[in-house]
């Protein structure tokens, strides 16, 4: 954390309608900078070998987080853009743990001795598709792998409807402190137009079961923008998960992409809420969530006052990767499995994402590397100034003019240009020592952030979701 950088006021937010349907675009959502976009088939799988070798030469490399790509689902949800594999055989999911242990067995023998394991996460695609006895052998094998630190947080996204007593027994033990599962909306004409029932009842006992095993921590997904969703259905979603009261809560937007994914095509864009009902839709959320008591995180993540998330955010030292707003600043994700994105050093790299192409390279050997991009300097800086935005609403000039050798002022006169109507609009302060993202403006905090974003211009094909 920057000493000069203010401690965050967690009030509840302003939501400025007026405002968000005006600056309604799409963009990208700075899970990375520079973003996948710029990712290549130049960066090669000896690139990474390299930028491991170096990373780990260093005198006191940091910290490591890990994420498992579990991409199989028994069912196709449409609203879902992810890479996920859709069949009943579970014995696919058995396989394919063989082939994520060969791949890590792939990177551990350059990793120096010591580093540790600060954070795990297992996403998909549905992790607890898979049997109890494949996620316990995957389990064994990464702390046989991987110098696992006590206070390690693991987290898994499960799904209810693919939930026993025995996974959650065999997830707890070991080691799994935080849970997510995806709810979307309750209602069941919503649930038939994207293809995914899920009842209450099975929800709450999810969460009610993830508690009674120990777990620290539970996060509930959901999407606004859905087929027949409205005002007055969202409102009772909103009601039944205040009710069961999770830990944290992400309000995602529907990122409807049906020329890329397209399966979205199930989804008749007639059926969808019009703008203005989709933005009294979130308008609601949002008033639920807070009159609850969940303290706004950053663009769609809420949580508890007493959750880590907030008090990272109340003290500066909130961060943001591939898997969202997270505490583990400054660690080296090594990620693992098909289409799974990595950030080791200078760099980012993504996994085949074909799950036979991922197979056989890892059964060959090959550390299995589809793209990437190794940052330059100035990619360092943009990234550095996008990251305090995007996590603590605010740019203290100073803290970036030093360390990289700029004059803010002149370095980003395009950007503070571009800055300038969302001053007048109130979304930003501009002062002479920092630019500030007000109350007003922390929904439209991407907006701002693509301000600094080098390559935009030249993204203008690429398929982003709404900003808002």
């Amino acid at each position: 954390m920057n000493t000069s950088t203010p401690t965050q006021d967690t009030k509840s937010p302003v939501f400025p309608r007026d405002l968000i349907a005006r600056y309604d675009t799409a963009g990208p959502r700075y899970t990375s900078y520079p973003t996948a976009v710029q990712f290549h088939a130049g960066f090669t799988a000896q690139k990474l070998h390299e930028i491991i070798a170096a990373t780990n030469a260093a005198p006191a490399p940091p910290p490591l987080s890990i994420y498992v790509h579990l991409p199989f689902c028994r069912t196709l949800c449409y609203f879902c853009a992810l890479n996920v594999v859709h069949t009943k055989d579970q014995s696919l999911a058995e396989h394919y743990v063989d082939t994520v242990v060969r791949e890590m067995d792939l990177v551990v023998p350059s990793l120096k001795p010591g580093r540790e394991v600060v954070q795990l996460h297992w996403g998909g695609g549905t992790p607890t598709f898979a049997p109890p006895r494949a996620l316990e052998r995957l389990a064994r094998a990464t702390r046989d792998r991987f110098a696992i630190a006590r206070d390690v947080e693991m987290g898994v996204e499960i799904d209810p409807r693919e939930m026993s007593d025995e996974h959650f027994e065999v997830l707890r033990a070991a080691g799994f402190n935080r849970l997510s599962m995806g709810v979307q909306d309750f209602d069941p004409e919503v649930q038939v137009a994207v293809h995914r029932l899920q009842s209450e009842e099975v929800t709450r006992w999810a969460i009610e079961s993830g508690r009674k095993h120990g777990f620290a921590s539970v996060n509930v997904d959901l999407i606004y923008g859905l087929p027949h969703q409205t005002t007055v259905n969202f409102k009772r979603t909103l009601e039944r998960i205040v009710e069961m009261n999770p830990d944290r809560v992400a309000l995602f937007n529907l990122a409807y992409l049906p020329e890329l994914a397209r399966h979205q095509r199930a989804i008749k864009p007639e059926t969808l809420p019009a703008p203005d009902e989709k933005l009294a839709i979130l308008e609601l959320a949002v008033s639920k969530l807070t009159e609850a008591g969940y303290v706004f995180i950053g663009m769609d993540h809420f949580a508890r006052p007493e959750d880590p998330l907030t008090r990272a955010l109340e003290a500066g030292t909130l961060y943001r990767n591939f898997q969202g707003y997270t505490t583990s600043a400054g660690a080296d994700l090594y990620a693992f499995g098909v289409s799974a994105v990595s950030s080791v050093g200078p760099s980012f790299s993504q996994n085949d994402k074909d799950l036979a192409a991922y197979t056989s390279r890892v059964e060959a050997g090959e550390l299995p590397v589809l793209r990437g991009v190794e940052l330059t300097p100035e990619d360092h800086l943009r990234r550095a100034v996008i990251l305090a935005l995007m996590c603590h609403f605010v740019v203290v000039k100073r803290d970036f003019e030093a360390p990289y050798g700029v004059a803010f002022d002149s370095h980003f006169a395009d950007a503070l240009a571009t800055l300038a109507p969302m001053a007048a609009d109130g979304v930003v302060k501009l002062a002479a020592d920092r630019i500030e993202v007000t109350p007003r403006g922390r929904f439209l905090v991407r907006n701002v952030a693509m301000a600094f974003d080098a390559y935009l211009a030249d993204a203008q094909g690429a398929r982003f979701s709404r900003t808002v």
